[in-house]
């Protein structure tokens, strides 16, 4: 019964986003970045709710109070990352547009990226090193003072439910170069909706947000080992059979 209510959940978003990213691409010579985004906003919460209807995935917020209150207050979020869920439900749980940071061959998928590419976000050439970083900077910077939150995945890909990826400085060290504070966000979307699986379960994913870190004055490798340290600890309480006793 999974695995058709999963390929469901497929289907269903596979028909939405054809015409959905089109009326993006339509709108976009003439709606404001501010309406394109929650255009866009809109399908992914769709998507996130017919996972709970069709697949039943439901999930759980936990530490709102942690996010900033001002409309126009600055955050970096740095997110565990294990499924695609996630990438879906941080925009549509959060309060504020967010900005990702992703790279830009995703730009080349059809429909999609083409509305990923309507949207203000930074997407970059992992190829260009240092010009990337400070591309990451000058638009990271100028979306923090407009009131859009930057969001990263600090392991860079999809990692295995009870694993632990390399976690990278990039979010950090913007997060230094521009003063806004860190926000460490778990999230424990494997137990539905495994790395890289066709089939999903149902279940609760929990998504818990972290009190927020001041970045200014801080090391970078210091700051991510302090934002590492409170993830995947936060991922051993939210999801204990998944870790090792050894790991706990």
């Amino acid at each position: 019964m999974s695995a058709i209510r999963s390929l469901l959940h497929l289907l269903f978003m596979a028909v939405t986003v054809i015409p959905w990213s089109l009326a993006v691409v339509l709108a976009r010579p003439f709606a404001s970045k501010t309406t394109i985004y929650w255009m866009c906003q809109r399908w992914l919460k769709l998507s996130v709710d017919s996972a709970r209807w069709i697949i039943g995935i439901r999930y759980q917020v936990l530490g709102r109070e942690n996010l900033p209150q001002g409309s126009s207050d600055p955050a970096v979020l740095l997110v565990k990352h294990q499924s695609t869920w996630e990438t879906f439900a941080m925009p549509a749980i959060m309060p504020h547009p967010l900005a990702y940071v992703f790279k830009k061959e995703l730009l080349r998928v059809p429909f999609f990226g083409w509305a990923i590419g309507s949207m203000d976000m930074i997407h970059i050439d992992r190829a260009d090193g240092a010009r990337a970083f400070a591309k990451m900077v000058q638009q990271g910077k100028r979306l923090l003072d407009q009131g859009t939150w930057v969001i990263m995945f600090p392991e860079g890909t999809r990692i295995e439910r009870g694993q632990t990826g390399t976690y990278k400085s990039g979010g950090t060290r913007l997060a230094i170069k521009t003063g806004a504070p860190v926000i460490p966000v778990a999230v424990t979307s494997a137990k539905c909706w495994p790395r890289k699986a066709l089939f999903k379960k149902p279940g609760q994913v929990e998504i818990s947000i972290g009190p927020q870190i001041p970045s200014v004055g801080r090391q970078h490798d210091e700051l991510m080992a302090e934002v590492q340290a409170w993830i995947e600890t936060e991922m051993r309480r939210l999801d204990p059979d998944a870790y090792p006793p050894s790991a706990k």
